[in-house]
Order: C-alpha cells, then sequence, then structure tokens
C-alpha cells in the first residue's frame, strides 16, 4: 500500500509541477513576470520534492514510470488551465465581403474597440477588421463573426502589449 500511495505521490506532484511549468512559461511569453515568478517559486518546490522521492529510489522502474507519465499529463493539464485562464490579449483581424462596415457597428455596439482599413486583396480593395481583445472574449467575438459571415477569413495573434484605444467599452458588455 506505502508503494502504490507513493506511486501516486509521484504522479501527482509531477502534474502539478508541469502544470506550473506550463502555464508560467505561457505568461513569461505574454510579459506577465511577477506572476511567472510567483508561479515558479512554488513549482521548483513541488519539483524538488518530487524528484528526491524518485532519486531515491531509483532502482524501482515503477517509480520512474509514474514520474514520467505526470511529465506528460502535467503538460496537458498546464495547457489546459491556462486556456480556460485565457490570460492575456488577443488581436483579431476579420476580413469579411457580408457588410463589413456594418459588423463594425455591430460589435461596437457590443462594447468591441474595432478598427477599419483598407487592404489590397487579389480581387480588390477589402476593408479590414481589427479587434484587440481580451482572450476570454475570443470565442464570444467569433460566435458573433460567424453568425455574420461563416466565410469570414479571421486570423488570431497573441498581443504582447498594448497602450491606449479602446480594447473593451464596459457599457456594450
Amino acid at each position: 500500500m506505502e508503494l502504490i500511495v507513493g506511486y501516486i505521490f509521484i504522479f501527482m506532484a509531477r502534474v502539478v509541477d508541469m502544470s506550473l511549468f506550463t502555464v508560467r512559461t505561457l505568461l513569461v511569453v505574454r510579459g506577465q513576470r511577477l506572476f511567472a515568478a510567483f508561479i515558479g517559486f512554488f513549482e521548483v518546490l513541488v519539483y524538488i520534492v518530487a524528484l528526491k522521492y524518485v532519486v531515491d529510489q531509483l532502482d524501482n522502474l515503477w517509480s520512474l514510470m509514474f514520474y514520467a507519465l505526470g511529465f506528460s499529463t502535467g503538460n496537458i493539464v498546464g495547457s489546459w488551465l491556462e486556456e480556460k485562464l485565457a490570460i492575456g490579449t488577443l488581436t483579431v483581424q476579420v476580413i469579411t465581403m457580408t457588410r463589413p462596415l456594418e459588423l463594425t457597428c455591430h460589435l461596437r455596439g457590443m462594447g468591441f474597440g474595432v478598427t477599419v482599413w483598407e487592404g489590397q486583396g487579389r480581387e480588390g480593395v477589402r476593408n479590414i477588421l481589427n479587434i484587440i481583445l481580451a482572450r476570454k472574449d475570443l470565442s464570444r467575438l467569433m460566435r458573433e463573426v460567424n453568425e455574420w459571415d461563416f466565410q469570414a477569413f479571421v486570423t488570431v495573434f497573441d498581443t504582447r502589449s498594448t497602450k491606449g484605444g479602446v480594447l473593451f467599452n464596459r457599457k456594450g458588455k
């Protein structure tokens, strides 16, 4: 029974450690250094405790297997967790042939900040809608765009930082 509890401990510690690692890495990429450092403190504590437990039992193949399995699972859990936290900002560009200026007004009415400019495509001038928003609002924006024009060309970019402008008008929420 003690061995099984040890295997579960190793697995869970690695899942926690790698989940924190994944979230911390994504936060660093998004410029959230202080929050990433805070998470890193706990990440390394859990890692060292799990590693010590495994190193004390290097001759036990099952300990190594649970350590590796926890590592793999932690990557999946960490990316899922980061997606659910939806930390950060995105830039979305929308090109639609279906009344783009009306779509702009509709999105602004929902509270999204939209900038429109003209671009030259293969078949002529097109309006490009540029929207900067919190990651948590992406699904709502995509629902609206898809309902408006399911064939719209949409690109989504991670935005490291912004300054000024209208990110989201609370009145439209």
